[in-house]
């Protein structure tokens, strides 16, 4: 068995806290979907629980992806870059809805987010180079 003794650099454990953060935002979300979905009057019971499931899945593989950088694994990145460009149209359409105040941090915390996923620190620490 062996150590690696190197610390976790500042911008991968960044990324992870904030994809973890992010997890529980989601999470926060998906729960109020399934309040909704068992307190709404009338619905669509099939595109319900389709969104719902998408939230939930979504904070899942969030969390499950900060965990996996935590732990220095490589194949983690792809995904997490993927799900925070993922969040780029969400906020443009945020702001086209006018709804700029949410949409406007959210594109910034998915560039954030991604600048830290492919800076220099982070690209060592995960063994691309």
């Amino acid at each position: 068995m062996t150590i690696d003794s190197d610390p976790i650099p500042v911008t991968l454990r960044w990324a992870a806290r904030l994809l973890r953060a992010e997890a529980v935002g989601v999470g926060l979300v998906a729960a109020w979907l399934v309040w909704a979905d068992l307190t709404a009057a009338t619905t669509d019971v099939t595109s319900a629980l389709l969104v719902t499931a998408f939230a939930i899945g979504a904070a899942a593989a969030l969390w499950a992806l900060g965990g996996a950088l935590t732990r220095r694994k490589a194949g983690a990145r792809a995904p997490a870059i993927v799900l925070q460009l993922m969040l780029l149209p969400i906020g443009w359409f945020m702001i086209q809805g006018g709804v700029a105040w949410l949409g406007v941090p959210l594109m910034a915390l998915g560039l954030g987010v991604t600048a830290l996923l492919v800076s220099t620190p982070t690209t060592r620490a995960l063994g691309f180079e």
